[in-house]
Formats: structure tokens, C-alpha cells, sequence
């Protein structure tokens, strides 16, 4: 059985979210104050509701309790993000994610039982600066403060070596999680696996330890 969703707030972020729900066969409840907004999203989703978020009756009345996942995806007004997590953890939603404007909000959201906070300018802000230092890495994704995902480009360092010749995890303490070549998607390679110039190496570790891997493979590009 698919997981509902109910999405809170359709500015740019909330409404990027549900479309993408939507459009991946996903039940999408979309609820906004604006009625514009909603009279848009209604075009788009399975259900789309005009309604104030921090109106507790309002939320019981569109059954929100029932969704698996309920993303706040409020703008600026962290008032009514605050409160509208406090409401919908004290009616015992299954998962609530909450996006935040800055550290201080998310703290906050956390504080008051959030299961999970986004910060989308932030996280969007630190890939565009990763790919701009340095143009061989073409996503990355944060883990934590410390750990992170990157996308590599295999240039000349890695290109004809095995894993097992590279020894990327001994000698930098990073894990290789996954190789792309082209269209096909090598999950988990093995230490025989030869890199090819132009794979994409999808690399996971402590945030130092991939920078002094970035380093020995290109050095000052």
C-alpha cells in the first residue's frame, strides 16, 4: 500500500514537493491559506484544501491524523511553522518533516518534535559552492555536520584502476558505495572493478577525508 502524504504550505518548495508526489503516483493532501494557491495545486493533486495550518479544528476536519507523512513547507512565517508542528505532534501524526529557515528554527522544530527538519536554500547553497570549488564533484549530499555523500567525476587519478589498486577506504577512509558508467548503475562494486574516464563514483565519508581525496585526485583544478 503507497504512503499519503499532506503537504503544508505551497509556495516554491511546498509546491515543487507535491507535484513531485504527485506525479509519482502518490496520495497528495496540499493545504495552503491562499486561496490562489490552492485553486492551482487543486488542478494537480489528489486533494487540495484552503485552510489555516494553526486552526486545530481545521486540521481534524480534513482527517490529517491519517496521512503517513505530513511535510510543513511554511515560508517565512516561523510563528505558524512552530505551531503547526506542536499541533500536529500533539494529534499523534506518523512523521512530520518540517522545513526551517535557519539553524535556530530547526533547533527549535527538533525541540518540539519534529521527526525530521529541511533546510532547501541552505542545502542548495553548499552543493553550488561544492561544484563551484570544485568542478569534478556534481552533487553532494550532507549527512551530518561531519559525513557526506559526493558525486565524483573519474578523471585521470582513477581511471584503469581497480578499487582493490586505489584503495580508496585504506588510504583516504572513504567507502566507493556505487559506480555509474554510462547508464549502468553498479551498486556496491566489487575490489576487481575497473574505473573508466568519465564514471561517476558516488563516494560516502567524513567530510575531511573526502576533501584529502579530492585533493590527491586533482589537486588545485
Amino acid at each position: 500500500m503507497n504512503k499519503t502524504f499532506a503537504v503544508i504550505g505551497l509556495g516554491r518548495f511546498g509546491g515543487s514537493v507535491a507535484q513531485t508526489l504527485d506525479s509519482m503516483g502518490y496520495e497528495v493532501l496540499a493545504v495552503d491559506r491562499n486561496p490562489q494557491r490552492v485553486q492551482d495545486m487543486a488542478q494537480i493533486v489528489t486533494h487540495a484544501i484552503e485552510a489555516d495550518s494553526t486552526d486545530e479544528h481545521a486540521l481534524k476536519a480534513m482527517g490529517i491524523r491519517n496521512f503517513d507523512v505530513v511535510v510543513i513547507a511554511i515560508g517565512d512565517d516561523i510563528q505558524s511553522s512552530i505551531l503547526t508542528t506542536l499541533i500536529l505532534k500533539e494529534m499523534g501524526v506518523k512523521k512530520i518533516v518540517v522545513k526551517a529557515v535557519n539553524e535556530l528554527h530547526g533547533k527549535v522544530l527538533y525541540k518540539i518534535g519534529a521527526d525530521r527538519v529541511v533546510f532547501p536554500e541552505r542545502d542548495m547553497g553548499v552543493r553550488l559552492v561544492h561544484n563551484l570549488i570544485s568542478p569534478n564533484i556534481l552533487d553532494y549530499v550532507e549527512l551530518s555536520k561531519d559525513y557526506s555523500i559526493v558525486e565524483i567525476l573519474a578523471g585521470d587519478f582513477f581511471k584503469g584502476k581497480t578499487l582493490q589498486e586505489l584503495d580508496i577506504r585504506a588510504r583516504f577512509g572513504c567507502n566507493v558505495m556505487a559506480i555509474k558508467s554510462g547508464e549502468k548503475f553498479n551498486i556496491a562494486p566489487a575490489a576487481t572493478d575497473v574505473i573508466h574516464e568519465g564514471d561517476l563514483l558516488i563516494v560516502i565519508g567524513h567530510n575531511d577525508h573526502l576533501k584529502k581525496l579530492q585533493e590527491q585526485a586533482y589537486g588545485n583544478e
